[in-house]
């Protein structure tokens, strides 16, 4: 057999590498397929391992992969165990990830308890990786989303231990003026943790969930 068909044989039949949901899966291209790269990690993930792990954050290193286009996921983890669950995040660059955990147990966690009286018990997601274009910035329609490189996260709604849900698309213009109050407070927090923060203040798209970005942009909104 082939050298080159046996190298690719395990690659072949892995199918789902990550699992889970559309929005983390690799979206097909007509162009080039999916392809393993095997980069050696850089001292600024290896460092951010570090910090994972000095946190307590149960994490697991993924494998690099390029999937063409531009789209592809470098020096990233997937969370396995923050101290609360987070629904629908796979792959993520690992800075995102101690960011978005930072601002997790720090921000959204004490606010839920001082604000709304109750403890946080799940974080629900849209996702982290989907290989595709920013979207309703007309300016910026053909550069790629920070999600194409895993380096974004789309946070829908926080659950409580009260049962309560607080989501964004019902929360943000809510009458009750506690939750308004809690939401705007979590968006305050991520934006000292993190690049880019969208909100439904933002633009339209944006009516359901805060996006946050790793990037360093210093633009929160």
């Amino acid at each position: 057999m082939n050298r080159a068909l046996v190298l690719l044989l395990p690659l072949l039949l892995s199918g789902c590498l990550f699992g889970g949901g559309d929005n983390d899966r690799p979206a097909p291209r007509r162009d080039t397929q999916p392809a393993r790269v095997d980069l050696p990690t850089s001292r600024e993930t290896r460092a951010c391992y570090a910090d994972l792990s000095r946190d307590n954050i149960q994490f697991s290193p993924l494998p690099d992969r390029d999937f063409g286009g531009g789209c592809n996921m470098v020096g990233t983890v997937q969370l396995i165990d923050i101290g609360v669950p987070v629904t629908g995040i796979k792959g993520m660059r690992c800075g995102l990830a101690l960011a978005f955990v930072g601002w997790a147990r720090n921000g959204v966690a004490p606010a839920a308890r001082q604000m709304l009286g109750s403890d946080l018990v799940k974080i629900e997601t849209y996702g982290t990786y989907a290989c595709r274009k920013i979207v309703g910035s007309a300016g910026n329609s053909s550069r790629l989303s920070g999600h194409a490189i895993a380096n974004a996260v789309d946070v829908s709604a926080f659950v409580l231990r009260d049962g309560r849900r607080i989501s964004i698309e019902q929360g943000w213009r809510s009458d009750d003026r506690d939750v308004q109050a809690f939401l705007r407070t979590v968006r305050a927090s991520a934006c000292k943790r993190l690049g880019t923060v969208l909100s439904p203040d933002y633009n339209a798209v944006h009516y359901n969930h805060l996006h946050l970005e790793d990037d360093h942009a210093n633009f929160c909104r």
